[in-house]
């Protein structure tokens, strides 16, 4: 399967809170988008991998993702290192994507951060045709490197090299983000209280989406970082 954007996240849910309503609008556009989870969010303090299981599904369905999966790395234990690398490459070679969206650099989770150096190796790597790879039919993959990787703006108020115009997509982006019914805010839930899990933090999404939407003349707006320097050819079509 080749699609066009691959969305690669340390936990089932940082894909919805972060860069659900771009995924969205690239679909509306015409483009293909498939997601992987890095780790089953097994640390969590509320839930279960079962349950986040489920609700990554419901998630991929809102946003109209044509797969999503999960490379089950331990949560808070993974690393940026051979093994994680080379086990990411062929998933990246058998979507064989032009752009990477994936984790903040710098984030107050220390998964988020380490994600990013991950996915941006083994996106390197991937590009080089003397590392040997089997695809899941079990034949051998062609080197791929994606020409962009972009990083999204998670907990920490990074500033965004751009942003995207979202706002005809906000309500299906909470829709995607109250999919994970285990995780944020639900009055009548009896486990116990996280820091993502109280209205606050709900309203905090909606606030920096709305800051990143501001900053561009929009309502709503997602906020990315890239390290690559981007070019512009047509001037007029900047918003």
């Amino acid at each position: 399967m080749t699609v066009d954007v691959l969305a690669i996240a340390a936990h089932p849910d940082d894909i919805e809170m972060t860069c659900a309503g771009t995924v969205l609008s690239l679909v509306a556009r015409g483009k293909t988008v498939a997601g992987v989870d890095l780790t089953r969010g097994e640390l969590g303090t509320r839930g279960t991998p079962e349950i986040r299981a489920q609700e990554a599904a419901e998630g991929s369905r809102i946003m109209k993702l044509v797969a999503r999966e999960n490379m089950g790395f331990r949560d808070g234990f993974f690393r940026n290192d051979e093994e994680h690398q080379m086990a990411l490459i062929p998933i990246i070679r058998h979507y064989r994507p032009t752009i990477i969206l994936t984790n903040t650099p710098d984030d107050r989770h220390p998964d988020h951060g380490r994600a990013a150096e991950l996915v941006a190796e083994a996106c390197f790597y991937s590009g080089l045709r003397q590392i040997k790879t089997v695809g899941k039919d079990g034949q051998p993959q062609e080197a791929h490197r994606p020409i962009y990787v972009y990083n999204f703006i998670q907990d920490r108020s990074l500033t965004p090299d751009f942003i995207v115009d979202i706002t005809p997509y906000w309500e299906q982006k909470l829709a995607a983000i109250k999919a994970y019914k285990s995780q944020f805010f639900n009055p009548e839930s009896p486990e116990p209280q996280s820091y993502i899990s109280g209205e606050p933090f709900m309203k905090f999404l909606e606030s920096r989406t709305r800051e990143h939407g501001h900053m561009i003349g929009a309502e709503f707006g997602e906020g990315f970082i890239s390290k690559r320097m981007l070019g512009v050819q047509d001037l007029t079509a900047l918003v």
